[in-house]
Parts: structure tokens; C-alpha cells; sequence
């Protein structure tokens, strides 16, 4: 196809990307209280740090997920899913500052909702991390992490519009007071919307609202103390898929719905205290969080359905480091006590009216070997024990050594587990869909092996990895009308090569790219929604005199399946095609003073038609400008 011949143009006109500047460090990828060097992770790591933030100008962080390699989204009004080599949405674990944010009824985050924060930056672990996290982390974790007041002290704040009647906003104050840092931010974006059902014309408006505090303060050299609390909101439109008429030609398809939407509302809350013995070799950590998420779905302003949903989780973390000379050893125990509840909202109080809950503990044991700043090895285990299912293990092993000449060696080998939501364990839909009690807990098996070269210097980073999972249990939906979901008896596979790296040009040149080539297979048929290649590249370049940047992005999405109920014939799945398509942005941004800048960009500037759910389209071409202020 054209797109494709253009995609494979760009990728080998340029070099892979693992976005990470040299030195980064993480602290998603292990469960003791030291941040790992990005170049000692075993796994599979993709960082993306604020410059890549500010040069993409990404306002929605869906968006730049496409960037990273293995990762596939799914953008619809009211739930943007996203999918790491070949898993289900709900396979992702989702942290924002440490709290896990996915909905627990819906059993998984909505994208769509997260508006970047300046200064905040991604971490990106793909494999099984079960062993450190337990449920819902089958295809990996994605941690959003925030600046605190002290690594971006003072004020700065973005106003824009454009296309659409869209207008967005940030604020952040960050700041410091002795031991004590702070940081308030708060974002909006409102959009008139464009129409989503394919040949309709009913604009779906949006309105994405969040105010987050983020505290830090050493009480002692040894004494650590973090709070978080954020808030999120989304109201929209949204359309249904036309089942009226059965011999209609457009049965199945999405069509404008006059009067449906949907409103959303979370809070989010943690507090950490850490404790430093034996001279900082000896930690102590203890984590409180809780989430609580309200869904509604409306009908002219009237509710017509909707969940109520919480979690409060608490867990407790020990680490012990000792060695001599390049040596080191690290002993971490951790302890999660998690209880997660729903109700349905329906204000009918005919869709399953109780309320449900579950309740886990999770214990793990990690080792942890670093041998100075070439080799590491990592070992995790850990149980759970719930009251809903059956106790499940899980492992992690993974290692990484780079060699003087600049070649580093990799790999990992991992389980997973993911237990039934309360959507697919008690759901109703209007009579089209029944949730199912008896449904099992999913799991999955894989390791990954990955090589990186590092050349010129450091200036340019080129590798890749390939994987290999299989998935057992997977939970499915069977019929129509109703639909009942079961665990499938047959596997589930994924394979595949991720290729990234990137380049450096002195500070004027950043040169990002990546590669997916992905088969996800049941029982040997096609997975919907995966498509078998994915790929990007973003190209900035700063002027001399550091006053003007202009970014470049091409994102590269393949032919993917999908089901559609459409006839013929009536009440039967039917597999559809999804067309490849191409992406390409461009943005500017510019310094009018020291504090003040000018920014413009254009999404979708070859206004590319495209779909990445069966009859949802997705908007053209658009336009914004704005100005941003840093004091």
C-alpha cells in the first residue's frame, strides 16, 4: 500500500529510538527503594523525558504512546485502550505517581484522559511484571511520573486553541521550602469535536479537566515523606452502533446517537513515608493508596447507566544492600493488601444492584546483583492469595552486561497473571451483554532476548529485542444479545521484533525512531485490534541560538482486524479490515523572550482517514497555536 511504501521510507531514512537520555534512571522496574540505571535493566524500558514532551508538544499522552515501540492504541470517544505486544488493554498496568489508576470496574485505564503536565516524563516496561506488581501487569506496566517541586521549581502555564473550537490550558507551580518541595498542577481541554460514526455528522464535544498536588519533605536525612493527590474529570459525546433495523445495510455500524454521553470522575490519593537504617543501607517504605472512579452514561441529560468503583491499597517495602568493591547485592521484601469494590449505578436498579468486592495480598521476594556499571541480574517471586480465586506464583529473571566496546546483551524470562474485572465478572448491557461469575484468571508465560550498540560515542544508540509469550485462559466474549464472556481452552500466542534507537547531533539534532513486527495468533486466527506492524520516527532540530525548534513526527499504524456484528448474517461476528494509515505532525516552537515562547503545530497534516475501531473515525487535519510562559 502507499502508507506502508511511505512508513518504510522514514523508518530507513532513520534510526530506531529508545528515547532515553544517557544516565537516566528508573524506578518502575523493581520494587526496592533505588532508582536502576536505564543501561542495567534487563527487560525491555522505553523513557521518554520532557524534552521529548515540549518538542512533540503531546497534550494527549495516548498520542505519544505511539512512539513506543510494541505499543498499539485504540482511540475512541470515551475509552482511548492501549495494548503492549499484542495484549488486551486490561493486560497494561497503569501507574500515575505510583497509584494505579485503571478503573475497577471497567478493569482498565482510559487514555484519553491524561493530559501531559509539563516536566512530566513516561517510563515504559513491556514483559510480564507480575512477579513485582501482581494482576493486570500481563503486557507490562506504563508509569506517568510528575515533576516534583524540586527538580522544576517556579511557574509556567500554556494557553492554546485551534481547530475544532478547541482550547487547552495547563498551570504548574512548583517550588521549594528547605526539606519541603511542592508541586500544584492543573490542565483543561474542551473541543467542540468532529464527527466519530463513519459518513456521520453529529460533532462529539469533550471537555478533559485535572488538578494533581505532589509533596515532598525530608524530615531527616533518613525520614522521607511524598503525598499525592490528584483529580481528573471527562464529560463527552458518544454514539452507539445501530441495531434497529436488521435489514438495514448499515446494521452493526457506528451511527450518530442524538443525546448519548458520558461523564467520568476519579480521585486519586497516596502517601509514602521512607526510612533509611544502617547508614542508608537498610530501607523501610510504607505506601497508603486509594482511587475512586464514577462512570455514567446519559440519554439527554438523564443517567442511564453506570458504576461506582474504588481501591485502597497498602503495602509495605524492605531493602538490604551489601558487597564490597564493584559488588553489590540487594534483598527487597514487599507486601501489598489490596481490596477493590463496585456497584452498578444503574439508575434502574435492575443490572445486578449489590455490591462486590475482592480482596488480594501479595507477597515478593527480590534479589537484586549489580556488578559495577557493565553487568546486573534480577530475580523476582511472588504469591498471591485471594479471596475470589485461586492462589497464583509468579517469577521474573532478567539480566543485562555491556561489554567496553559499547555492545550490550539482554534478557528476560517472566509469568504472568490477570484476574476477571467486575465488568466481565458481573457487567449488563441493556441486555446484549452478561458478565460471568465463573470466568478464571488469565495467564501468560514469555521471555524476550535484546542486543543494543552504542557508536560514535554515545551519540548514537541502535538495537532490538524479540519476544515470545503465550496466554492461557483468555477471557473472550461468545453470542449476541446477549454476549457472555468465557475463558478460552485453546492458547493464545505473541511474537515478535521490537527495533529502536536513537541519535544525538551535538544539542541541535534529536533523531527518534522505532519498529514493531508483531503476530498475535489464537489458536492460529488473527487477534483483533493488533496491527502486525507499527513503526515511528520524530526527527527535532534546534536553530542556532536555541530560540526556534522545529519537531517532525511520522507514526506509522499497519492493517489490523477487527469484529463487527454486521450483516450479513444477523447476530454473527463478522472479521473485518482496518486499513493502514500514516500520521504525520509538525510542530514549531519558538522563544520570543527569555520566559515567553510562541508554539504552532499541525496533527494529521496529510489528513489521513483512518479508523482504529470499526466505524469510528477519527478527526483530519487540525491546527493550534499558543503561547507558553516559564518563571
Amino acid at each position: 500500500m502507499t502508507s506502508f511504501k511511505i512508513a518504510a521510507a522514514a523508518f530507513a531514512l532513520l534510526p530506531t529510538t529508545a528515547f532515553a537520555d544517557d544516565g537516566t534512571i528508573v524506578v518502575t522496574g523493581t520494587r526496592s527503594s533505588v532508582a536502576l540505571p536505564a543501561s542495567q535493566v534487563g527487560g525491555s524500558v522505553t523513557l521518554i523525558d520532557a524534552n521529548a514532551l515540549a518538542d512533540r508538544q503531546t497534550r494527549t499522552m495516548s498520542d505519544l504512546l505511539r512512539d513506543v515501540p510494541g505499543v498499539a492504541v485504540s482511540r475512541i470517544a470515551g475509552q482511548t485502550q492501549v495494548r503492549v505486544r499484542g495484549t488486551e488493554g486490561n493486560h497494561v498496568l497503569v501507574l500515575i505517581d505510583g497509584i494505579e489508576v485503571s478503573d475497577p470496574f471497567q478493569g482498565e485505564y482510559d487514555f484519553g484522559q491524561l493530559i501531559a503536565d509539563d516536566g512530566a516524563r513516561l517510563e515504559v516496561f513491556r514483559g510480564q511484571q507480575s512477579a513485582l506488581y501482581g494482576s493486570d501487569a500481563i503486557g507490562g506496566v506504563i508509569q506517568y511520573i510528575t515533576a516534583s517541586g524540586r527538580e522544576r521549581e517556579g511557574f509556567s502555564g500554556r494557553i492554546e486553541g485551534g481547530s475544532f473550537n478547541t482550547a487547552n490550558a495547563a498551570v504548574r507551580l512548583g517550588g521549594v521550602r528547605g526539606a519541603f518541595d511542592y508541586a500544584l498542577t492543573g490542565t483543561l481541554n474542551t473541543t467542540d469535536g468532529t464527527p466519530n460514526a463513519r459518513g456521520g455528522s453529529r460533532a462529539l464535544g469533550q471537555e478533559n479537566s485535572a488538578a494533581a498536588l505532589k509533596t515532598n519533605w525530608a524530615v531527616t536525612d533518613a525520614v522521607r515523606l511524598t503525598a499525592v493527590v490528584r483529580y481528573s474529570k471527562a464529560t463527552g459525546g458518544s454514539n452507539d452502533a445501530d441495531y434497529s433495523d436488521p435489514a438495514s445495510p448499515t446494521f452493526g455500524f457506528i451511527a450518530d446517537t442524538p443525546g448519548v454521553g458520558y461523564a467520568t470522575q476519579s480521585i486519586y490519593a497516596l502517601m509514602r513515608g521512607e526510612v533509611d537504617l544502617l547508614s542508608g543501607r537498610w530501607t523501610h517504605a510504607l505506601t497508603a493508596q486509594f482511587s475512586d472512579s464514577r462512570r455514567d452514561r446519559f440519554l439527554f441529560g438523564t443517567p442511564t447507566s453506570g458504576s461506582r468503583s474504588d481501591r485502597v491499597k497498602g503495602s509495605y517495602e524492605t531493602t538490604l544492600r551489601f558487597g564490597e568493591g564493584s559488588i553489590s547485592h540487594a534483598l527487597t521484601f514487599a507486601a501489598d493488601v489490596e481490596r477493590e469494590s463496585f456497584r452498578n449505578a444503574d439508575p434502574s436498579g435492575f443490572a445486578f444492584p449489590g455490591r462486590e468486592s475482592t480482596d488480594n495480598i501479595g507477597l515478593v521476594g527480590q534479589y537484586q546483583l549489580l556488578i559495577g556499571d557493565a553487568g546486573a541480574l534480577s530475580a523476582s517471586v511472588r504469591h498471591d492469595f485471594n479471596n475470589r480465586f485461586a492462589g497464583a506464583t509468579t517469577f521474573r529473571v532478567a539480566g543485562s552486561y555491556a561489554f567496553s566496546w559499547g555492545t550490550r546483551l539482554r534478557g528476560a524470562i517472566a509469568s504472568g497473571v490477570k484476574n476477571p474485572g467486575f465488568y466481565e465478572l458481573f457487567g449488563f448491557v441493556d441486555g446484549r451483554y452478561i458478565g460471568n461469575p465463573s470466568l478464571q484468571p488469565e495467564r501468560s508465560e514469555g521471555w524476550e532476548i535484546g542486543l543494543e550498540q552504542s557508536l560514535f560515542s554515545g551519540s548514537l544508540t541502535v538495537g532490538g529485542t524479540y519476544f515470545d509469550n503465550r496466554l492461557t485462559n483468555e477471557i473472550f466474549t461468545v453470542g449476541f444479545a446477549p454476549a457472555v464472556p468465557g475463558n478460552r481452552k485453546t492458547k493464545s500466542t505473541q511474537r515478535g521484533i521490537e527495533l529502536f534507537a536513537q541519535a544525538r547531533v551535538a544539542t541541535a539534532l534529536r533523531v527518534d525512531a522505532s519498529f514493531t513486527r508483531l503476530t498475535a495468533r489464537e489458536n492460529g486466527i488473527e487477534e483483533v485490534r493488533r496491527p502486525g506492524t507499527t513503526a515511528s520516527a520524530s526527527v527535532g532540530w534546534t536553530a542556532p541560538g536555541d530560540r526556534v525548534t522545529t519537531t517532525l513526527v511520522a507514526r506509522y499504524n499497519g492493517r489490523q482486524s477487527d469484529t463487527a456484528f454486521i450483516v450479513p448474517p444477523f447476530g454473527s461476528p463478522r472479521r473485518v479490515d482496518l486499513p493502514d494509515y500514516v500520521l504525520v505532525n509538525l510542530n514549531v516552537d519558538a522563544k520570543l523572550t527569555p520566559e515567553l515562547s510562541f508554539n504552532a503545530r499541525i496533527e494529521n497534516l496529510l489528513d489521513a482517514d483512518y479508523e482504529d475501531v470499526f466505524s469510528f473515525q477519527n478527526p483530519g487535519r487540525a491546527v493550534y497555536a499558543g503561547l507558553k510562559l516559564r518563571l
